[in-house]
């Protein structure tokens, strides 16, 4: 990126941020508000763009915009501690263990039921009865 200004189209192309969650991470304060050139267009700069990678990233990775925002506020405030950082992430990664482990079960039990599906044009389904009872 050449420019240190440019529109929000510009800052969507280098992100991957689609324009409207740019302006929702605007108007919800993950993002600053940029100034604006006499024609109201937005101007955005470096420090949007690596704000703004660094909240997709988060994301990304299963982030709530909470944590994001809890991270963004620990940057801005004081000097980020591995401590407050790895509270946040340690919690994170508890959930996705747990989700991991609701997966396995979901998998065993669709598999298990897809499993008895006789493939015939029979009226009677596993996969139905399953989701019926």
């Amino acid at each position: 990126m050449g420019a240190a200004n440019f529109p929000i189209g510009v800052l969507s192309s280098e992100t991957g941020v689609n324009i409207e969650t740019i302006r929702y991470y605007e108007r919800i304060g993950l993002i600053p508000a940029p100034p604006r050139t006499e024609g109201r267009q937005r101007i955005y700069d470096t420090h949007h763009l690596r704000r703004l990678t660094f909240i997709r990233r988060g994301r990304e990775l299963g982030f709530s915009l909470d944590q994001i925002r809890s991270f963004l506020g620990l940057a801005g405030t004081h000097k980020l501690t591995c401590t407050e950082v790895e509270a946040i992430a340690q919690a994170h990664l508890e959930t996705v263990r747990a989700k991991l482990i609701d997966l396995a079960r979901l998998e065993h039990i669709l598999a298990d039921t897809v499993s008895r599906c006789s493939g015939t044009t029979s009226p009677s389904c596993p996969v139905l009865d399953m989701l019926s009872g």
